[in-house]
């Protein structure tokens, strides 16, 4: 898979480490920053990796900043992007089995590097279920987000 990675400043920390671990899974990466610790605003990068994925540069997403909540606050702005912050490994593969979720959010203030590797594996490995009550509700995502 194509995964795009981003972090504003307080998740430049771990972002290295994530790029590499998720490389060594034999995924391709596409790093949109930030390329250092000066101080910028996560909803950039959270919008980076949300184009990323409606330009089908990336088939999924992950984005670090402090809590992971900002960042997935932002990313779900972004037409066709389903984001959560997952601080447990059932979340981050539930997440994208029974709702589609295609992109990662991560707090690298709250989480610990290997805690965070076993969600990002968790998050890779899982595949949508394309069908019954998980297609049902996810159409009704996607009308919802017609509608608006």
């Amino acid at each position: 898979m194509r995964i795009a990675i981003a972090a504003d400043h307080a998740g430049f920390p771990i972002k290295d480490e994530v790029i590499n671990y998720v490389q060594s899974a034999g995924h391709d990466v596409i790093d949109l920053g930030t390329y250092n610790q000066e101080p910028v605003d996560y909803p950039d990068y959270a919008m980076k990796v949300g184009r990323a994925i409606q330009d089908n540069q990336s088939d999924r997403g992950i984005v670090i900043c402090g809590s992971g909540v900002g960042a997935t606050i932002a990313a779900n702005k972004i037409k066709g992007v389903y984001a959560c912050v997952c601080h447990d490994t059932y979340s981050a593969h539930q997440g994208v089995e029974h709702d589609n979720m295609n992109v990662l959010c991560l707090g690298s203030r709250i989480l610990g590097i290997e805690l965070v590797k076993e969600i990002v594996s968790a998050f890779l490995a899982a595949e949508f279920i394309h069908e019954g009550r998980f297609l049902r509700r996810f159409e009704k995502i996607c009308a919802l987000e017609k509608a608006q």
